[in-house]
């Protein structure tokens, strides 16, 4: 039996503060790391270029969270990965969990999300600023509601995937609240969904989430939006079809290479 090919992938955009840390705690973690840099403009891509020890995709310009989180999974797919975990490049997740994650994912499960508010995630007396974790807690009980599931962090970006299981999803969204479309899409195929403990880390609570967005009532009403827009794609597609999460990027003119 072959051995489980494990990549991990770090979406990234102006990053330059902390790429080198983060990266260098990856890679000592891992041997196969592939970070997509989302038209960085603030010397990220310098650094990145200095760097022999990961695989690099490029957005020209900017496309938005969500289309460097399908860059990663055409990139997985393509190169015969069976397990890909993501984590985010601004210190918030702790790269010695990667196999712990992808651990998980061994053992059957499709979609394993790390989360802040289990009761063992180790956050005992931290708090997320107080409207970020007041819209998590409502769209991740309103996630519950419609789709039947039992999360209690809808937003945590450190996950790992089966890489076979993401054949059925056809994800659209290209901006930060892609995951709100990825949970719609994972319940409506039936995919094998647990959660694993992670610390609360907030290292930049003025973080922008861009425009309109950083208005918390705005912000949240943007995420039903991407709720209700995914639920209704699904309820049109055909849930036995198969797809190609390359499709798209090619047309768009992002080259997601073989790996080297």
């Amino acid at each position: 039996m072959r051995a489980t090919r494990l990549l991990t992938a770090l979406p990234v955009y102006n990053e330059a503060s902390h790429l080198n840390a983060v990266l260098d705690e990856v890679v000592s973690q891992v041997d196969d790391v592939l970070v997509i840099d989302d038209g960085s403009t603030d010397g990220t891509a310098e650094l990145l270029a200095q760097r022999d020890d990961i695989q690099v995709v490029t957005h020209t310009p900017n496309r938005g969270y969500g289309a460097a989180l399908r860059t990663a999974f055409c990139y997985a797919k393509r190169n015969g990965y069976d397990v890909l975990v993501t984590i985010d490049c601004d210190g918030q997740h702790e790269p010695q969990r990667i196999r712990q994650l992808a651990n998980r994912v061994r053992d059957g499960v499709d979609l394993v999300s790390g989360s802040r508010y289990l009761a063992d995630s180790a956050s005992a007396g931290l708090s997320a600023p107080a409207d970020r974790k007041r819209i998590n807690q409502t769209i991740t009980a309103e996630l519950n509601e419609r789709l039947g599931l039992d999360l209690t962090d809808a937003f945590c970006g450190f996950k790992a995937y089966r890489v076979a299981a993401l054949g059925p999803l056809q994800l659209r969204e290209d901006g930060y609240a892609m995951p709100l479309e990825l949970w719609v899409q994972a319940a409506h195929h039936g995919l094998r969904i647990v959660e694993e403990p992670v610390p609360l880390i907030y290292l930049d609570e003025s973080r922008s989430f861009g425009g309109d967005l950083d208005v918390a009532q705005q912000r949240l009403r943007h995420y039903r939006e991407v709720i209700n827009r995914a639920s209704g794609r699904v309820a049109q597609r055909d849930p036995a079809a198969d797809h190609d999460p390359c499709a798209g990027l090619l047309a768009a003119g992002v080259a997601v290479p073989a790996a080297t």
